[in-house]
């Protein structure tokens, strides 16, 4: 006990060097523990909206494009399918198809447009307001209703494909009529619409609006300057309507739920003609496959943190015994006095022990506060809060 004792009051009068040496050796200890939190809790949150996502049918191409596309809404934009791929999912009875268009933003958020099955398979509840119901409806993840401050009653304006729209297809202006509560997910950062929304943003379906008012007279020019983004309300809504064969409407991708894993199969199979102009995927192997490539790096990352932890311990080593050396002549002085050696070696060894207590002590509680907070973390640094 007086060994630990005089440890004690030594490292407190000379505080300085002591706080060094405790936190260096805590960081030492931290880094390894906390670099392996946070590589799982990438790894789990990169795989596990993918394993909850069963079958994804798009476009043949790229199989990861794909999946990052329809899964976290990435920059990717896969060639589109046709809305007839789900009327074959369906008449197949082997699956419930759910239909993704992803090809517009509202300023920097993606506006999905899909069916009110996509928001039982995600298990998404509405926060605030209520769901889709009429075309031009709008229902916006938590992060989007927090970064532009908006909310049920507020309106969102799409983006336009491009400056130059010969077309005369305009930006939808749409009501947003629900906030869904936080998940965690891409989800949050996504505005998402009817499938029939987004294809009036696309140009495929339109109103009609009087561009003479009621009761004038007299010739009146229309001017691109009249509209600047069309807007569906109860007056127009039933003036609403699409060109063109329903089969052939655009889609980015398809998220296949199939009915079980014998479904699953025949599924895969039918899709595996190499010549055919679709594929389906499961993007559970896909993002499986990214990430054993991504954490391939983890060995050598491990060796790496390894080495620089020796050179540091060898380090706060060299430190500590250069402290020692400089204390040669007080250990000395200690002996004269009467203590003996093995007391000026357990005065030593209590020193380090303190030491290294408070540096185990405080590096054990950011390990802890960095496996409650991983989860957050990884999911700010993936662009999408929790």
């Amino acid at each position: 006990m007086n060994g630990f004792f005089l440890a004690f009051a030594y490292l407190r009068h000379h505080v300085g060097r002591s706080i060094v040496l405790v936190l260096v050796t805590a960081l030492i200890l931290f880094v390894p523990f906390a670099t392996q939190i946070m590589l799982s809790a990438s790894e789990e949150r990169l795989t596990a909206r993918a394993e909850t996502t069963p079958l994804l049918l798009g476009r043949r191409g790229s199989a990861l494009d794909l999946t990052m596309a329809a899964l976290y809404f990435s920059d990717d934009r896969p060639t589109p399918v046709t809305m007839s791929e789900v009327e074959t999912i369906w008449d197949s009875g082997l699956g419930i198809p759910i239909p993704l268009h992803f090809a517009f933003e509202s300023g920097s958020f993606r506006i999905v447009g899909t069916s009110l099955d996509y928001f039982d398979f995600r298990e998404l509840e509405i926060a605030e307001g209520r769901n889709l119901a009429v075309l031009g409806d709008a229902t916006i993840g938590a992060d989007v209703a927090a970064a532009l401050g908006q909310g049920v009653g507020d309106t969102l304006v799409s983006s336009p494909e491009n400056l130059f729209d010969l077309d005369g297809v305009y930006p939808l202006e749409m009501p947003i009529v629900g906030v869904l509560a936080r998940t965690g997910t891409p989800d949050d950062s996504a505005i998402f619409v009817d499938v029939k929304t987004a294809w009036v943003i696309a140009g495929i379906g339109h109103g009609h609006a009087d561009v003479i008012p009621e009761g004038s007279s007299g010739d009146v020019v229309a001017a691109a300057g009249i509209a600047q983004y069309q807007r569906i309300t109860p007056d127009n809504i039933d003036t609403f309507h699409f060109h063109g064969d329903p089969a052939d409407y655009p889609l980015s991708a398809v998220i296949v739920s199939p009915n079980d894993t014998r479904s699953a199969t025949i599924l895969l199979g039918r899709y595996l003609d190499p010549d055919g102009t679709v594929q389906m995927i499961e993007p559970a192997a896909v993002v499986q496959r990214l990430v054993d490539r991504i954490f391939r790096i983890k060995s050598v990352l491990d060796a790496v943190t390894f080495v620089i932890g020796i050179a540091a311990l060898a380090a706060v080593g060299l430190a500590v015994f250069l402290s020692y050396l400089l204390r040669a002549d007080e250990m000395a002085t200690a002996v004269k006095l009467g203590a003996r050696r093995g007391m000026v070696l357990r005065l030593l060894l209590s020193e380090t022990l303190i030491l290294l207590l408070l540096a185990g002590t405080i590096a054990s509680a950011g390990v802890l506060a960095v496996s409650h907070q991983a989860d957050v973390w990884v999911g700010w640094l993936a662009g999408f809060g929790v």
